[in-house]
């Protein structure tokens, strides 16, 4: 075994899947370095032709490969050893990669885009031409320009001196090369020095490329490193064949400087596709509020704090107020309620004590509990909720397979293209005129391999996303990935969750029903009884009075009875405060009462009974209470054709509530996670369908929904599954996303029609050798230019403080809410 593959194995940077074929295995992993559906693609086929590999799928915009494979043929290590030798960096799913990691990656490649720019900096006045300098002198002085500006901009963040001295070196440096190329005394040395730069871009500055070209090519692999290498190589042999041939009329510079600036174009498309990537990343992951890396095992007498991992089956667990439950388990002791609304979307917390089960992932609530692990890793609730989010993207359909589709055969086309252009020159000139034109044969297959590099077709989707990004995060959404910006505009069918996306997500008093007192003088009573308590019904009743103005009674003393109520003294009297069962069995005659009661609890309240020395006072009906801007929210997305359906896993009076409040078109309840996911998977037979929800129950829809739609205040993997993600917690918010995914689109297909349109009429152009190849690369230049500014159009402010942030201190604070 290799060093490199000991060192996957021990540190075991993948995830074991389930697979629906117990003959085989599938493994999960995280791979850096992606930058645009031609990766994919590569990983795809490398993975796909090793022996033992049944199935691979990859996500783009999840950076997360999913292979299936027969264990008695290949090892988890190898595989990805495979993606590492191409040049992919390979780290464990399951884990986060730290802020100061990516922008250290940020960093790096920004040196690395500066240095290339600096070569094509000085390049361009070595190649400019003299004798056309007088109309066309402009083009060489706005790329300069153009590129310095970059430079600049880059640099900011390191200290405006820096930026300000670097970029004015490579103007003076420019400036001092074009005088010298005017005045004639670098007639000489132009080839010999343009050889030079193209060797250090090629070999040096971007061997990264080389490296990737060089492993695709060897597994018989296509794709935009093999196209850019080949160009490169090309431009580096046509000047080596004028060094050679020395002859004054062949443009030997020219063809060096065409391998210069096609890398450096390249080195910037993946630059600007990892700042799109990694800042989108980043502000997820303000967001997430992880589970804790460590729990308290009780053994013995002592406690011991050890990492999750370390935590088995049959281990004593001390759970304090407050804090989430670590793993599935069983109460050994103590009682609280806990919060399952993130888990199971029951929207009140559940009263928990001896015996109770408890789900890893929910919070627990004023009490502290001994929990007895039950299961844990693989058999756990989270553990199944993940594989089920995991199936589900491999199950989700992409909506840019047709872009893979004609990008995997995009590299192929133009490698053919140019050779035909070259042997049809050095063919046709043999049979036209008796001998063979190398010049012109050279010229054609480097101009189409310059004009064919897809540079503009791979930056033309991250620009329009960046803008589109921008212009969400005003309003507070997150776009996370190309799907949210194509697919949003396409969605017919909405599935909303009911806890904590169209509702608070937490208990408040809605009706107050009162017998022989005042319903001011009720609320007084109660809220005096359940002041001592911590119950979140408890403190809904405390603060309601105080909303209402009602002033609460000095109390004697109190007692709770765990799951039922709470018996108090005030000013002599005996006052009980509970379920309307706890009522019961102390004999209280809830009877002027029942009616209503029955009536409250029909529509899904939860009732609090109160009564004083026997007699019955009235009741407190709670329940959860919808978002302010949920009936408006609803309504626009009806308004905008959408069809809207609620999918929950509370009761059904309750749900049934919701969805007549709101105005929800189709009301599904009592739904189980796994569940979700399959009522979105049918309802996307008849249109795509956008899920909205919060909570670890929803992962799995999330992901099998076309468009995955979050809200701010989730849970991490809610957050982490969906394509779109509301920081503002504003229902509002979606239909204004729908109206931003539908504007970023039409820019989307803006920026690639303008790509495809230079492409397509320069590559049978460059094909007839007309075409200088330098004249092909300044083609290149205006088209990425063309989108750039059709990109920016309106909104260059978001994007150019992205660029300046790079290498900035990263702050570890939450994302900011956006009302």
């Amino acid at each position: 075994m290799s060093v490199s593959t000991a060192t996957l194995s021990s540190f075991c940077l993948w995830s074991e899947e389930p697979s629906a074929r117990p003959d085989r295995r599938k493994i999960r992993a995280r791979i850096g370095g992606l930058h645009c559906s031609l990766c994919t693609g590569t990983i795809e086929k490398a993975l796909g032709r090793l022996p033992g590999v049944d199935k691979v799928a990859v996500s783009l915009t999840h950076e997360q490969a999913l292979v299936e494979y027969d264990p008695a043929v290949a090892r988890p290590e190898q595989l990805l050893q495979t993606l590492r030798d191409i040049g992919y960096t390979i780290s464990d799913p399951r884990k986060l990669r730290a802020f100061e990691d990516e922008e250290r990656d940020l960093v790096r490649e920004a040196r690395r885009f500066v240095l290339a720019v600096a070569l094509s900096v000085a390049s361009i006045p070595i190649i400019a031409d003299p004798a056309s300098f007088g109309w066309l002198g402009f083009l060489p002085a706005l790329v300069c320009l153009s590129l310095g500006g970059f430079v600049f901009l880059v640099l900011r963040s390191s200290g405006l001196w820096t930026a300000i001295g670097t970029a004015s070196g490579l103007a003076i440096m420019a400036l001092t090369l074009l005088y010298l190329n005017l005045q004639g005394y670098l007639t000489n040395a132009a080839p010999w020095l343009t050889g030079a730069l193209a060797v250090i871009l090629v070999f040096a500055v971007g061997r990264h490329i080389l490296f990737m070209a060089f492993q695709a090519l060897r597994r018989g692999i296509l794709n935009q490193h093999v196209l850019l290498e080949i160009g490169a190589f090309a431009g580096i042999a046509g000047g080596i064949t004028g060094l050679i041939l020395n002859r004054p009329d062949y443009p030997t510079a020219a063809f060096f400087a065409v391998s210069v600036m096609v890398g450096t174009y390249h080195i910037f498309s993946e630059w600007l596709s990892l700042i799109v990537k990694t800042r989108s990343s980043q502000a997820v992951k303000r967001l997430l509020d992880l589970q804790p890396a460590t729990a308290r095992v009780v053994r013995g007498t002592q406690e011991f704090e050890l990492p999750i991992e370390d935590v088995k089956v049959g281990d004593l667990v001390r759970i304090r107020p407050g804090e989430r439950i670590p793993a599935d388990g069983t109460v050994v002791s103590g009682h609280s309620a806990v919060d399952q609304s993130l888990v199971t979307g029951e929207s009140l917390p559940i009263e928990k004590s001896e015996d109770g089960s408890l789900i890893g992932g929910s919070i627990n609530g004023t009490g502290t509990l001994l929990v007895k692990i039950t299961a844990i890793g693989e058999g756990s609730f989270l553990n199944q909720i993940i594989r089920h989010v995991e199936d589900a993207r491999a199950l989700k359909p992409g909506l840019l397979h047709l872009v893979d589709r004609t990008l995997r055969v995009y590299t192929p086309t133009v490698l053919l293209i140019a050779a035909l252009a070259v042997i049809g020159w050095l063919a046709g000139s043999w049979l036209g005129t008796g001998h063979v034109d190398v010049e012109r044969a050279v010229f054609a297959g480097l101009s189409v391999l310059v004009m064919g590099y897809p540079c503009a077709v791979g930056i033309s989707a991250p620009l329009s996303i960046v803008r589109g990004a921008g212009e969400a995060a005003e309003r507070g959404i997150l776009m996370r990935t190309g799907e949210a910006f194509q697919g949003f505009r396409l969605v017919k069918q909405i599935v909303l969750d009911k806890t904590g996306t169209l509702t608070e997500g937490r208990p408040v008093v809605h009706e107050i029903e009162s017998v022989n007192v005042s319903k001011r003088e009720l609320l007084a009573i109660a809220a005096a009884a359940e002041a001592s308590s911590e119950h979140p019904l408890a403190q809904a009743v405390v603060k309601a009075a105080f909303e209402q103005g009602a002033t609460p009674p000095d109390v004697g003393s109190f007692e709770a009875i765990p799951g039922k109520g709470v018996v108090a003294k005030i000013e002599a009297s005996e006052i009980f405060v509970g379920s309307p069962q706890f009522l019961a069995e102390r004999n209280i005659d809830l009877t002027p009462l029942q009616k209503r009661i029955e009536a409250l609890e029909a529509v899904g309240r939860t009732v609090i009974a109160v009564a004083r020395d026997g007699r019955a006072l009235g009741a407190l009906a709670l329940g959860d209470t919808l978002r302010p801007d949920a009936v408006s929210a609803v309504a626009a997305l009806r308004n905008a054709g959408l069809k809207t359906i609620l999918v929950t896993g509370d009761n059904q009076r309750a749900a049934q509530l919701v969805g007549r409040e709101v105005g929800i078109d189709e009301v599904h309840a009592g739904v189980l996670p796994q569940d979700k996911a399959e009522i979105v998977r049918k309802l996307q037979v008849n249109a795509r369908v956008a899920m909205v929800g919060d909570g670890i129950n929803d992962a799995p829809a999330l992901m099998q929904a076309d468009i995955g739609i979050a809200m701010g205040g989730g849970t991490d993997i809610a957050i982490e599954s969906a394509d779109i993600i509301i920081l503002s917690n504003r229902l509002d918010a979606l239909p204004a996303a729908r109206d931003i995914s539908r504007r970023s689109y039409r820019k989307m297909v803006q920026n690639v029609t303008l790509a495809f349109l230079f492409n397509g009429i320069g590559i049978p152009l460059a094909a007839t050798g007309l075409i200088h190849p330098v004249w092909a690369m300044v083609a290149m230049a205006v088209s990425v230019t063309a989108i750039f500014i059709n990109s920016l159009w309106g909104t260059p402010r978001m994007f150019f403080e992205a660029i300046r942030s790079v290498g900035q201190p990263i702050v570890n604070e939450a994302v900011p809410q956006v009302a």
